[in-house]
This record gives structure tokens, C-alpha cells and sequence, in this order.
């Protein structure tokens, strides 16, 4: 095995499971998480003396499986699905996200999605996560402040989520 497929195999076994948990998170669709994913790796090791010396080379996958999620969509979107006919899901489809989470990621906006998945599942910094979505570094951290503050207002997740300054109060925190 040379060197670079040596490299691309270490990479791919460390990242594979976060990069998924990540795409699930930001397309919220965990039943074409893993194509995504596995076409993002594929185009990765096809490109990885290029991939391999990006700062975030996960961003990059995560970010090219959301591409191809985009993609697969667009033509299928007038689609009518037949009752009973679909695939038959795997045991996990939801990729060891909970469902009440998966469940209000779901609801946010497909920008703020994708800054939690880049931010918060494979835990990139604000400009690395600015970079491989393309948009100002504030932007990322505005999308990021929208999105936790929606996710706290989920029910299901006041627990998972702590709060931000702005939501205590000066009676020790009660609201």
C-alpha cells in the first residue's frame, strides 16, 4: 500500500462516522446520509492530494456530501413516493443522533444545519467552518447563535442544550 493510500485509509477510518453523523445533521436525511457520504469519500480519495492539505479536509467531505444530497434532490423533488415500495431503512437510521434531535435539526434552516454539523459534530473553528462553506466568519457564528437559540427553545431538548447569558436572569438563573 503507498503512502497516500496508507494516509487516505487512516483519514477515512478516524473521520467516517463523524462525517455521517455530521451530514445526517445537516441535511436532516438520514436515509441517504451514507450514499452522500460514502460519494463525498469517494471524490475525496480521487482528489486527496489536493483534499489531504486542505485545513479541514471532514469539512470538505461533509461539505461535498451535502453537494450531492443537493444534486440527487433537485430532479426528484416533483417525485410522488409509493406507499410500501421505499428501500427498507438500516437498523440505525438516524446514525446515533437521537431522534428528538434529529427531529428539531430538521426544522432549522439548511444554513444553520450545516453550521452545526461543521461547528458542533466535527468541531471545526468558526474559520475553518467559514471557509468551507463559503461565507464570512461572522456569518458562521450568527447562524450558529440562531441555531442554538432555536434549539433551546425545542422542548424536548431544554436538557441537551444549556443555556445562553441572555436567557438567565438575575434570580440565579430561574426563569
Amino acid at each position: 500500500m503507498s503512502q497516500a493510500q496508507q494516509e487516505f485509509a487512516e483519514f477515512y477510518e478516524a473521520s467516517k462516522d463523524a462525517c455521517l453523523r455530521a451530514v445526517i445533521a445537516g441535511s436532516g436525511d438520514a436515509g441517504h446520509a451514507e450514499d452522500m457520504v460514502a460519494e463525498a469519500f469517494a471524490r475525496a480519495w480521487a482528489s486527496w492530494p489536493k483534499v489531504r492539505r486542505y485545513s479541514a479536509p471532514r469539512g470538505w467531505v461533509v461539505r461535498s456530501a451535502l453537494n450531492t444530497g443537493v444534486s440527487w434532490w433537485r430532479p426528484r423533488r416533483r417525485e410522488i413516493p409509493l406507499a410500501g415500495h421505499d428501500a427498507a431503512t438500516p437498523a440505525d437510521p438516524a446514525g446515533g443522533l437521537d431522534a428528538a434531535v434529529l427531529a428539531a435539526l430538521r426544522r432549522l434552516p439548511a444554513r444553520q444545519r450545516e453550521v452545526i454539523a461543521l461547528r458542533v459534530f466535527l468541531d471545526l473553528d468558526t474559520q475553518a467552518t467559514a471557509q468551507v462553506l463559503g461565507i464570512a466568519p461572522g456569518t458562521v457564528t450568527a447562524h450558529l447563535s440562531r441555531a442554538a437559540a432555536a434549539l433551546r427553545r425545542e422542548p424536548a431538548l431544554r436538557s441537551l442544550v444549556a443555556p445562553s447569558r441572555a436567557d438567565t436572569t438575575h434570580d440565579g438563573g430561574q426563569q
